[in-house]
């Protein structure tokens, strides 16, 4: 179940979170690493426009002219931002399917749903970034911005058209549409994520209404059935 650690160094989205970040991050990090991780957390905080390169110096002690090494504007610390993230999450949930033993499309539905949930926890800044507006306002005039995005989102559609599949295979889940079917389900679980985001309503107090809603659209009548008393 989802669940957001309102201490947690990135929801308190200040300098000094920045710093613990990056001081204290598990792995070493690289120059160019460093000023990935600086600057999505301060445009998921402040905006893409409303973040000075100046102030991710500041953030990461790299001088300006070391990060127009690494990036000739920011436009491109964005554009890599996006795509870390796209590799990101993608990875842990390849990662996740392949230690995962389901039984049927329904059980691996359910876990993605809830593995979503969890990564939308233990990523949060980057989840901020992509929900805020920015993004999309770029995209509108920056082509490869809309590649990046349209990557993330069809990666994160196909594991869910994955298990649908796989469900319609084993009988899990009803004949439908799958891609279509994925849709909605992967709007369903992002919008809860959205609603954590902005801190109008706990995603992980409609966790199991969630999965209900899941199996009553994608399930057998017999497997609904069972499986909304199971969920309870």
């Amino acid at each position: 179940m989802l669940t957001y650690r309102k201490d947690s160094p990135i929801m308190d989205l200040t300098e000094r979170s920045v710093e613990f970040v990056l001081r204290f991050a598990v792995d070493p990090m690289s120059k160019k690493e460093t000023i990935i991780r600086a600057a999505a957390i301060l445009f998921s905080q402040k905006g893409f426009e409303n973040t000075r390169m100046s102030e991710i110096s500041r953030m990461t002690g790299a001088a300006e002219g070391t990060i127009f090494y690494h990036f000739k504007n920011k436009e491109e610390l964005f554009l890599a931002i996006l795509e870390e993230f796209k590799q990101d999450i993608i990875s842990e949930f390849d990662r996740y399917l392949d230690e995962m033993n389901f039984e049927t499309g329904m059980e691996m539905l359910e876990g993605s749903l809830s593995f979503y949930l969890s990564l939308a926890g233990s990523m949060e800044d980057r989840f901020l970034l992509l929900h805020r507006h920015d993004a999309y306002e770029l995209a509108r005039v920056n082509p490869a911005c809309k590649n990046h995005l349209e990557a993330i989102y069809n990666g994160l559609v196909d594991v869910f058209e994955r298990a649908v599949r796989m469900g319609q295979e084993d009988g899990s889940m009803a004949p439908m549409p799958a891609r279509k079917t994925a849709l909605i389900v992967f709007s369903m679980v992002d919008g809860l994520v959205r609603f954590n985001t902005y801190e109008l309503y706990d995603a992980g107090s409609l966790y199991y209404d969630l999965i209900k809603a899941c199996r009553r659209m994608v399930g057998h009548k017999r497997i609904s059935e069972t499986g909304a008393e199971n969920a309870e």
